[in-house]
């Protein structure tokens, strides 16, 4: 694992309790990066919503752990889906709704009830909000904050695995990159637009906050669910960063996943491939991407499957009035004749 890009110490979250409150209503471009710190090396995985990140950090983090590696799983998603397959399928108590209850009985919470282990694997949920009664990225910066009091800077880990949604336009779901908590982003994404747009966007905020002299850099792309159609590579290839595994359309992956069970595991036959992608994960460095323009985006794929060629045609205002258009009176002025 190459030392020159891991920081020296775990980021320390004690002075950000009242700044990251203040920070989910500023400009990102507000918020100056800290450095993070410590032997750990923190990654934050990024990618649009239901293109696999669980299933990849689950496998991922079990094979790791089976390497003997001491690793924390951290699901930032308020869907709070990232430990459902390391669990059996089984709801994981979230921090946000645990500090919730406990608050409400006069209790403190304890690591052991929000933090659990398997394979080695330790792995909690921050959670989120109620449907309809807050802020998801609000829900991810109190998570951090209650995660500090739990006292996440004295905790010793080779790797911290946070799993986030792509929507970096929302403060806190960019809290990692704007405040350089983690040393670098993985993407997951599959060979399709909607995903390589979210992979893109992630993209631009790391170049976005790297101008303003964050330290965060991309390590590469993981692409699940591969047909071999070969855009997701393009992708990469185009804005200058790795592919760290291809993980193929598989039945047999498909059937597993869907049953709750670890592959990445020695014992399974698609082992080899999550050790590979372990070894990738904590050898890549963090380099500066070069985020496409929605046009560049879109030329990645054949243009029968885009709609490419199409020219914007202006509506009027007869056209929005529809069937409410009545003639307007001229404004033109007539003269009778002399």
């Amino acid at each position: 694992m190459g030392d020159a890009f891991v920081k020296d110490e775990v980021p320390n979250l004690k002075d950000f309790d009242q700044r990251l409150r203040d920070e989910a209503h500023e400009d990102l471009a507000d918020v100056l990066p800290t450095e993070a710190t410590k032997k750990t090396q923190i990654i934050a995985i990024y990618g649009k919503g239901g293109i696999g990140k669980s299933f990849t950090l689950a496998n991922l983090s079990h094979m790791m752990a089976e390497q003997g590696k001491r690793v924390l799983l951290i699901g930032c998603d308020p869907k709070s889906d990232t430990t459902s397959l390391l669990f059996g399928g089984k709801a994981c108590p979230t921090i946000i709704e645990t500090s919730t209850k406990k608050k409400l009985a006069g209790e403190e919470v304890k690591i052991g009830d929000v933090c659990f282990k398997r394979g080695g694997v330790f792995a909690m949920e921050l959670g989120g909000p109620e449907v309809g009664r807050g802020c998801g990225g609000r829900g991810i910066i109190h998570g951090f904050e209650l995660l500090e009091k739990l006292g996440f800077h004295d905790w010793d880990f080779d790797y911290v695995l946070l799993d986030f949604l792509g929507d970096v336009v929302c403060g806190g779901f960019g809290l990692p990159i704007a405040r350089d908590m983690a040393q670098k982003v993985i993407l997951v994404a599959s060979n399709d637009l909607q995903s390589l747009y979210v992979a893109n966007n992630v993209c631009s905020a790391v170049e976005y906050f790297r101008k303003l002299g964050g330290n965060v850099g991309v390590a590469g792309l993981v692409i699940n669910k591969d047909d071999g159609s070969g855009e997701a590579q393009a992708f990469a290839e185009a804005v200058k960063i790795p592919v760290l595994a291809s993980i193929p359309q598989d039945d047999d992956l498909r059937k597993k996943s869907a049953n709750y069970q670890i592959v990445g595991t020695d014992a399974s036959p698609w082992g080899a491939l999550f050790a590979e992608l372990g070894m990738n994960v904590g050898e890549a460095p963090p380099v500066r991407p070069a985020p496409l323009t929605q046009d560049e985006l879109l030329d990645l794929f054949d243009g029968s499957e885009t709609g490419a060629g199409y020219t914007l045609v202006p509506a009027t205002d007869i056209d929005m009035r529809g069937k409410n258009a009545a003639p307007q009176e001229s404004l033109e002025v007539i003269y009778d004749d002399a």
